[in-house]
C-alpha cells in the first residue's frame, strides 16, 4: 500500500449513469492522453445502464441468456480489452475506473488488485459489513458471495477498467450468467447483506475516500468538462491509439471480471 504518501492528486469525476460503450472510450481518451503527457490519475465512478461485459480470457459460454432474454430485458453484450471472464454491470451497482500511472505507485499489477481490494474491503466496514478476500480469487467476498468484482488493463503501467461494487443491484440478471466463470459461488449486495436499503450516492464518498487512503493521495473532484478540458481534444488522444504494434503487444490483463 501507498498509505502517508499524499503528495499525488487524484482526480475524481462522478459521471452518474452511463452507457457501458460511451464510458469505455472516455477511459480509452483518457489512458490515451496520458501517453501524450496530459491529464493526471483519474477515479471515474459510474453507474451503468444493464450490459454483460466479457473480458479477453472469457469464455462466451458463461453467457446463458438467449438473443431473445437479451433484447426483452434490454440488455448490451460486449467483448472487452480487460482480464477475467464475464460480469454484469447495471444500476444499482457503484463502478470505479482507476485510470493510474503506476510507475508513480508500484509497478507491481498484483499488488494493484490487492490495494483495490483493501479499499473496498474498507469501505464495507464503515457500513458494517465484514468484508474479505478470498484465496485464489480477485475480488471481495462476503461469507461465500462476491459483492465486488475487479478486472483490469494494464499498458506499459497506465491502468484501465477497475471495480464494480453490488450496492442495490438487481442480482436477477447474475442468474443469467456464470459471473466471472465461477459456478461455485454466490453474489451479493450491500443492501443484502444489510437488509436495509442503501444508495449508491451514499457509498460513493466513502469508496473515494479509502480509494485514496490506500493509494495515498489527495482528492481533488471535477466535472466532466473540467475532465475533458484537460485531456485534451479528441482528435489528440485517438490519435494516440495509432502507435507502434510493440505498444499494443505489451498489454497485462488481470482479474476475474
Amino acid at each position: 500500500m501507498n498509505e502517508g504518501k499524499t503528495s499525488r492528486m487524484l482526480l475524481v469525476a462522478d459521471l452518474g449513469h452511463t452507457d457501458y460503450k460511451w464510458c469505455w472510450d472516455l477511459q480509452h481518451r483518457i489512458v490515451n492522453a496520458r501517453r501524450l503527457g496530459r491529464g493526471a490519475d483519474v477515479l471515474l465512478l459510474t453507474q451503468h445502464d444493464h450490459v454483460y461485459t466479457i473480458g479477453r480470457t472469457g469464455d462466451a459460454n458463461h453467457l446463458l441468456a438467449t438473443d431473445a432474454e437479451l433484447k426483452a430485458r434490454g440488455i448490451d453484450v460486449y467483448f472487452n480489452d480487460r482480464g477475467g471472464d464475464i460480469t454484469y454491470h447495471g444500476p444499482g451497482q457503484l463502478v470505479g475506473y482507476p485510470l493510474l500511472d503506476l510507475s508513480n505507485y508500484s509497478c507491481d499489477l498484483h499488488r494493484y488488485l490487492r490495494d483495490i481490494e483493501e479499499a473496498v474491503i474498507r469501505a464495507l466496514q464503515v457500513f458494517g459489513i465484514r468484508a474479505r478476500r478470498w484465496s485464489g480469487y480477485t475480488g471481495v467476498w462476503v461469507g461465500t458471495d462476491k459483492i465486488c468484482a475487479i478486472g483490469i488493463r494494464s499498458s506499459r503501467w497506465l491502468t484501465m477498467h477497475g471495480f464494480a461494487l453490488n450496492v442495490h443491484t438487481d442480482l436477477t440478471y447474475f442468474e443469467r450468467i456464470i459471473p466471472c466463470g465461477i459456478f461455485e459461488r454466490g453474489v451479493t449486495s450491500m443492501q443484502e447483506v444489510l437488509g436495509r436499503a442503501l444508495g449508491v450516492g451514499e457509498v460513493a464518498p466513502v469508496i473515494t475516500r479509502t480509494f485514496a487512503q490506500v493509494f495515498g493521495a489527495e482528492i481533488c473532484w471535477l466535472t466532466l468538462p473540467d475532465l475533458l478540458a484537460l485531456i485534451g481534444p479528441e482528435e489528440l488522444t485517438v490519435a494516440a491509439n495509432a502507435g507502434p504494434a510493440s505498444l499494443l503487444a505489451e498489454i497485462s490483463e488481470k482479474g476475474d471480471s
